[in-house]
């Protein structure tokens, strides 16, 4: 026995609750100054998810998009019309059903991506350097697993 007695269980939840709390307020943050420091792309949310489902997952049919997004396929014509606009995405006919467009990114939207994260990486690596000592960053990394497994939870 060491002389300690375990929490009640409500403190354990107060504490775990103001966790949560203060844990979405500095992420959000921290989400805030990332977008921050990729200025390139002017997309709506919605276009953004499109051009990252692309990349992701290959080329696609709008509908399968769509589906996908959870959108009217009308809704996906706007999108879709605008990113060809832009030169992000481009369509070619559907080599199993030549009826179809395969939409896909284009080398300005990979060359795009790329900026835009080494962009961030730049200022995170930065702000890593000039902000914490080493014995910080060490305990930061030590949390990274952690956050992504909590990225992860349905």
């Amino acid at each position: 026995m060491n002389g300690q007695q375990p929490a009640p269980p409500h403190a354990e939840t107060a504490d775990t609750a103001a966790l949560a709390g203060e844990l979405r307020v500095a992420l959000a943050q921290l989400v805030r100054r990332l977008r921050e420091q990729a200025d390139g792309m002017d997309l709506t949310r919605s276009q953004s998810s499109v051009l990252l489902r692309l990349e992701r997952d290959g080329a696609a049919t709008a509908t399968a998009l769509a589906r996908a997004e959870g959108v009217r396929p009308q809704s996906m014509a706007k999108i879709v019309q605008a990113l060809e606009a832009a030169g992000l995405v481009s369509g070619a006919p559907d080599p199993k059903d030549g009826r179809k467009t395969l939409l896909s990114i284009t080398e300005t939207a990979r060359e795009e991506f790329r900026t835009g994260r080494l962009a961030k990486e730049d200022w995170l690596t930065r702000a890593l350097e000039t902000t914490l000592s080493p014995a910080e960053t060490a305990q930061l990394a030590s949390t990274a697993d952690l956050l992504r497994r909590l990225a992860q939870t349905p």
